[in-house]
């Protein structure tokens, strides 16, 4: 009896547990390689996300020694595509970041060619679909073939309270991201001011990550708002946490950046000026009726452009593009 292509396993690796939780929308069984070097934390990280529910975790050697086929796979980098050089399936290539934000967490003062040009080779060559999580990120290597934001899901987070007086800030590996996330607008408008950061920040103290994702909710729910600066070189204008605060319910203060899904005064508050910063994030914190009027407008920003239907409906066709183009592997 043939097998559905819907029974057939994704495959993809643990790198920006957010992101790939999302693909448990997409009601495939999929496999999830673990235990890969390079990551901030060894094992998937579940502080940020549960193992989706249609998932299993795997290692390398489990994922090259299974013999029957896999419907597509998901990669995140050049680094897993040649992870898993010998499996011949159909093949998406994600491009989370910007090569400019590369260079800064790597203090690099230029990124190698040779690197774009092997990605760029070595995508024509086995038919590779690439998906830009945004055009600035796309356009940044040069090549994509679309642009699938990311999105969240407003019914799967609590009723928003914003009973604490407080902002909200979610970030890893933040020294290491100082420039790219204009840490130093961030410090300068909101030194004194009751935010808290959340996030793997093993350097910053009294800084931890969440206890899960129902405790990172939790935090969502109760919180008055939350903050989002990033350098729009390096950056786009939200990231995945931004849309999951937006999504519980949370107005948004940020900079100006071309990309940002925040209208000032609407569903948040945007400005360059530190002093204008700290004055808006006072006023939200003296006024939670505020907070929850704004609150609501980002929740239906969220619904409107980042809807979980919408990532599911063009991933699923995605998938469909990369088992279109894949030129299957080279005979050496």
């Amino acid at each position: 009896m043939k097998r559905k292509q819907a029974d057939t396993p994704l495959l993809t690796l643990n790198c920006h547990e957010a992101w790939v939780h999302q693909l448990e929308y997409l009601k495939r069984p999929m496999q999830i390689v673990d235990d890969l070097p390079g990551r901030y934390v060894k094992h998937w990280d579940e502080h940020v996300r549960p193992v989706p529910k249609n998932a299993t975790l795997c290692t390398l050697p489990d994922a090259l020694r299974r013999r029957a086929r896999y419907d597509c796979i998901i990669a995140h980098n050049l680094t897993d595509l040649l992870d898993l050089k010998t499996i011949d399936a159909p093949r998406i290539l994600v491009q989370h970041t910007t090569i400019e934000g590369r260079m800064g967490q790597e203090n690099r003062k230029e990124f190698p060619h040779e690197y774009v040009e092997l990605a760029l080779n070595y995508v024509e060559l086995l038919g590779i679909h690439v998906v830009a999580v945004s055009e600035l990120k796309g356009n940044s290597w040069g090549f994509f073939d679309e642009v699938i934001p990311f999105a969240a899901d407003p019914d799967a987070y609590l009723p928003w309270h914003g009973q604490e007086a407080a902002g909200l800030r979610v970030a890893n590996q933040i020294s290491a991201k100082s420039r790219l996330l204009r840490f130093d607008l961030h410090q300068a408008a909101f030194a004194g001011l009751p935010v808290r950061l959340v996030g793997f920040n093993p350097d910053m103290p009294g800084v931890a990550p969440s206890e899960s994702w129902q405790h990172l909710k939790t935090l969502f729910a109760s919180h008055r708002f939350y903050v989002h600066t990033a350098d729009p070189k390096q950056e786009d204008g939200y990231n995945m946490a931004t849309l999951e605060a937006m999504a519980a319910g949370l107005p948004v203060l940020t900079n100006r950046h071309p990309s940002s899904p925040i209208e000032h005064g609407k569903n948040g508050f945007v400005s360059d000026d530190p002093a204008a910063l700290r004055g808006y994030a006072e006023q939200l914190l003296g006024d939670r009726e505020l907070a929850a009027r704004m609150g609501a407008e980002a929740r239906a920003t969220v619904r409107q452009r980042f809807s979980m239907q919408g990532f599911v409906s063009s991933f699923t066709r995605a998938i469909g593009s990369a088992r279109a183009k894949w030129k299957g592997l080279p005979a050496s």
